[in-house]
């Protein structure tokens, strides 16, 4: 089966199919709408049919449910059904439980996005949870504020790097991970950094796998 595997972002849409390395990308932004998503996929796949579609979308879904309104997209997500018309199986999870699920190796893992905000996801023997801890207070702010490329912005480079350390250290003994994975844009700024035990960079290419894997036996269940 070839599986679509897209990425909505705020600033672009991203899709890599099962059966094609490539990378197609359309932009996005603060009026995308889930009717103009729909009418991206054709070109989005390459203009070929696909047999199944996996959707990573940043704001809260569970069982393939969007919660909440994005910040950075156009309105009308959660009343829309993505998978309404698409004619083949769809499923729609958060942005950071699919980039998980591709960086996923065993164990507990944690998974921090690190982008224009804070991605969170937990997976335990295959079960995947996005966490939405960037709202949580932190500071004078929220985790996203220090973390997010507004706390980049704020405190430079060198503090930012500091401080996403002490978070993943302090997020790694909450929820007793055997892994730390730091991915998103912004995880390239921590390259050369000495990384805490069990923490490691990510690849963003991984988002694309879990898609893919989402489709396999083993990840048959998973919600989020």
């Amino acid at each position: 089966m070839i599986v679509l595997s897209v990425d909505i972002g705020g600033s672009s849409v991203k899709a890599v199919r099962s059966d094609d390395p490539e990378r197609r990308s359309l932009p996005s932004g603060s009026d995308y709408t889930p009717e103009q998503f729909r009418d991206d996929l054709p070109r989005l796949s390459g203009g070929k049919p696909f047999g199944a579609v996996t959707i990573g979308f940043p704001a809260p879904v569970r069982r393939g449910r969007i919660l909440i309104e994005p910040v950075n997209l156009g309105k009308g997500w959660t009343g829309f059904d993505l998978a309404s018309g698409l004619g083949v199986p769809c499923r729609v999870v958060n942005d950071a439980v699919m980039q998980a699920i591709g960086s996923y190796r065993g164990d507990r893992m944690l998974f921090l996005g690190l982008g224009t905000g804070l991605g969170v996801a937990l997976i335990d023997d295959y079960r995947p949870i996005g966490l939405e801890l960037a709202r949580l207070p932190y500071r004078k702010g929220e985790y996203e504020d220090s973390l997010g490329a507004r706390g980049l912005e704020r405190l430079g480079e060198r503090k930012w790097r500091k401080r996403v350390l002490e978070v993943t250290e302090l997020f790694q003994a909450a929820f007793v991970a055997d892994s730390v994975v730091l991915g998103g844009g912004n995880a390239r700024l921590l390259e050369g950094e000495e990384l805490p035990r069990g923490v490691e960079l990510g690849d963003n290419r991984k988002a694309f796998l879990g898609g893919f894997r989402l489709w396999d036996r083993e990840w048959a269940s998973a919600t989020a």
